[in-house]
């Protein structure tokens, strides 16, 4: 979406209006986590005192899922067409992904940082391979940048959407938000963690999600009928099993995300007049009880015993935090937010890709005192603000123009 400021057509300024409180939470989501890993190097003492009550960095991925959710599915159903949300995924993900992920790669290639988690012990084509997938972090690949791990989920996300587009069952997201929270209540705690790639070892499960997820990808884009029924299926399927049965951070917490995703669709749902105001009520409220309690009742399962106790408080707090927020913006949607808040959601993505290598590079180069220097982190989100414009500017922008252009070049839904 352009700015604002180079809008003409009255059309074009309602959409502007209707969608900036959507940058505007983009914008602080990316903030709040660049600022959460930045105080790792820059505030410590500060950060030590706030840790034990809220976690920034999981109250910002959450506003984040949450608005992946409300716009996701739909600008697939705008388009009506598999082929075209792909090209415009790709596009819009992949050409930044790659330049982020090249400066750790060069660093560690020339000796100057080793892969952070152990990334550089991997065979390298299994590494790349699961990076090309975006499901990295369901496939007990380290990731290379460590915000990555989201976008493992985002991708999870986009294809049970698809699947539920091609059966028509994407008007229900209540339901699927319900069924996730209960699987994270019930089933999360005792699924098995990396269980494929544990059992039949990652080489082979990262090869082989590659194959299923090109030809699930491949048949829904182009088949038709039954065909494209079961690419889309398939893809849906296999993100499924693997946040079931092969996620890294535990099951409960991956059904608690696409529970959250889903219920960002729900609100938009019952925005647009698609959904009873009252059951999406209720749909939140218990969504946002069972997101909270699996928290609270995996803990114990899931988190060293002596942070427990932390652990429950940052986690309700956080996720309590990013539904208010969300509302709270929601309820501002009509209003115009400043030109300087929704730029800031437009450069969204890059800030959060770009403020890790940054951190990556400083701590290399200029190294940490230990000791809480807030002069240096205003310099870093200076610097991160500069850079991640000149990377929308000349990675994001070109790039989405051209996945615009490709997928409205004559491509039709297939009959």
């Amino acid at each position: 979406m352009a700015p604002p400021a180079v809008l003409s057509r009255p059309d074009e300024t309602a959409v502007a209006v209707r969608l900036g409180w959507l940058d505007a939470l983009r914008g602080w989501a990316a903030l709040v986590v660049a600022l959460h890993h930045a105080s790792f190097y820059y505030v410590p003492e500060l950060r030590a005192q706030m840790v034990g009550w809220f976690d920034p960095g999981r109250y910002g991925v959450l506003l984040f899922f949450l608005v992946s959710g409300y716009i996701v599915p739909v600008s697939l159903e705008r388009h009506g067409d598999v082929r075209r949300f792909w090209i415009g995924r790709f596009f819009r993900i992949y050409p930044l992904l790659a330049v982020a992920c090249a400066v750790p790669v060069a660093l560690a290639v020339s000796g100057l940082r080793e892969m952070r988690a152990g990334l550089g012990d991997y065979d390298p084509v299994v590494a790349v391979l699961a990076h090309v997938t975006m499901l990295q972090d369901v496939l007990a690949v380290p990731n290379a940048i460590n915000v990555l791990w989201t976008l493992s989920y985002e991708m999870a996300f986009y294809l049970v959407v698809v699947a539920l587009f091609v059966v028509k069952g994407g008007r229900r997201p209540g339901a699927v938000a319900g069924v996730c929270v209960v699987a994270a209540l019930v089933a999360g705690g005792v699924l098995p963690v990396a269980l494929f790639s544990r059992t039949a070892g990652i080489g082979v499960v990262v090869l082989g999600t590659a194959v299923l997820l090109a030809a699930a990808v491949g048949l829904a884009m182009y088949g038709r009928g039954a065909v494209r029924i079961a690419g889309g299926v398939a893809g849906g399927v296999v993100a499924v099993l693997l946040v079931a049965l092969n996620s890294r951070i535990g099951a409960w917490e991956g059904f608690v995300i696409l529970a959250v995703m889903f219920t960002g669709t729900v609100v938009y749902r019952a925005e647009h007049g698609q959904m009873g105001r009252r059951a999406a009520a209720g749909t939140m409220l218990a969504v946002l009880a069972g997101v909270v309690a699996a928290g609270l009742w995996h803990a114990q399962v899931s988190v060293p015993e002596e942070q427990v106790a932390g652990f429950r408080v940052y986690w309700t707090g956080s996720v309590l935090l990013a539904a208010g927020s969300f509302a709270g913006v929601w309820l501002l949607r009509e209003r115009r937010f400043p030109r300087w808040w929704t730029g800031l959601g437009t450069i969204s993505f890059s800030v959060y890709l770009v403020h890790h290598v940054l951190l990556m590079l400083s701590g290399r180069f200029l190294g940490t005192s230990g000791r809480d220097e807030v002069h240096r982190l205003v310099v870093f989100v200076v610097v991160l603000l500069a850079v991640s414009w000149v990377t929308y500017r000349w990675v994001e922008a070109p790039a989405q123009r051209f996945g615009r252009a490709l997928g409205a070049r004559g491509l039709k839904p297939p009959a």
